[in-house]
C-alpha cells in the first residue's frame, strides 16, 4: 500500500476487510460504544505525550494507531449508515468556511 488513499478508499477497504474477515458489522449502536472507546484511547495517550500525564510501565506513545483505530470505526459507521464521508468533509469545509470566514482571523485570544 504505497499509494495515498481516499476517504471513499478507506471506507471500501474498512467494507471489504468486514465482509472478508469480520463476518458482518457490529450493530451501529455498539460501533457508536467502541468509537468513544477508541477516543478515550486517543485521549489517554494525549495526555500523555502532550499533556501532564506520564506513561505507565508497559504504555507506550501508538498516537498513529490510536487515530488510525478512531478512523477505522468512523467508516464503519459511515458505511452502516450509508453516510459519504468524501461529500460530507466537502460539506464540513464549505460550512465553516462560510461560517468562521474571518472569526478566528477577529480572535484576540488566537493572534496574541
Amino acid at each position: 500500500m504505497d499509494k495515498e488513499l481516499t476517504l471513499n478508499e478507506v471506507q471500501q477497504m474498512v467494507d471489504e476487510w468486514i465482509h472478508q474477515y469480520g463476518v458482518r458489522y457490529f450493530s451501529e449502536l455498539t460501533n457508536m460504544a467502541v468509537l468513544t472507546e477508541e477516543v478515550g484511547e486517543l485521549a489517554r495517550v494525549m495526555a500523555r505525550t502532550y499533556g501532564d500525564q506520564s506513561f505507565k510501565p508497559g504504555e507506550k506513545c501508538n498516537l498513529s494507531e490510536e487515530m488510525a483505530d478512531v478512523l477505522w470505526v468512523l467508516a464503519c459507521l459511515a458505511n452502516q449508515t450509508g453516510v459519504d464521508l468524501t461529500e460530507a468533509f466537502r460539506n464540513t469545509i464549505e460550512k465553516k468556511t462560510r461560517r468562521d470566514a474571518t472569526r478566528h482571523i477577529n480572535n484576540p485570544k488566537l493572534n496574541q
